[in-house]
């Protein structure tokens, strides 16, 4: 197991294991690809040591085939490692061009069941793709978000993905990336492939 050392030791009475066996809030926010493949690698690690895996796609179409999903629930299926649920909530990027109205309530809906998840210790680790959005656009609460992950039982991990994470979600997380766009096949006109994007 790797060894890594911090830099700072605080000074807030625990020790070396339950500091390091602390759950975590992770936010990948930023322009860049890769923020929802990096929580479901981060998934991909959850299934190998056997705890059950939740996934949330808040955004995202629910018809849309993604990859990680087939493979995750291959994996879950399998008996090998931990379960993986995948719940799909609202109707992906047309959100914004249909009802914004019915699909508000799919977030809020999305959230609460969330809520009631953390409430039961469901999963140890959950991954709340494209999350970072129903905040930003004012469908659901950021302070309630963060007064409810700072108040979450048990060692229940939580990722979330998205851009324009709101600062106090950012503030409140243990681990933050922010991915940086340098250049993309999209700004020469290329448009997202199988196997790449899906």
């Amino acid at each position: 197991m790797p060894q890594g050392q911090p830099s700072v030791v605080p000074d807030d009475g625990l020790t070396t294991r339950q500091r390091r066996n602390r759950p975590l809030t992770i936010v990948h926010t930023g322009t860049g690809k890769g923020k929802s493949t990096a929580a479901f690698g981060l998934a991909l690690r959850a299934w190998n040591q056997g705890w059950p895996v939740g996934v949330f796609q808040f955004v995202k179409s629910a018809k849309w085939k993604v990859g990680e999903e087939r493979a995750l629930r291959v994996l879950g299926d399998s008996g090998e490692g931990g379960t993986v649920a995948w719940h799909k909530m609202g109707e992906g990027w047309s959100w914004v061009q249909r009802s914004p109205e019915s699909n508000e309530e799919a977030a809020r809906e999305g959230w609460a069941q969330v809520r009631r998840d953390l409430a039961a210790e469901t999963y140890r680790l959950y991954v709340l793709d494209e999350f970072a959005y129903p905040m930003h656009w004012g469908w659901v609460d950021t302070a309630e978000v963060v007064s409810v992950l700072n108040a979450r039982p048990g060692a229940q991990h939580v990722v979330i993905t998205g851009r324009n994470a709101p600062p106090a979600l950012l503030d409140a997380a243990d681990l933050v990336t922010d991915m940086t766009k340098v250049k993309h096949p999209m700004d020469a006109g290329q448009k997202g492939q199988r196997g790449i994007e899906w």
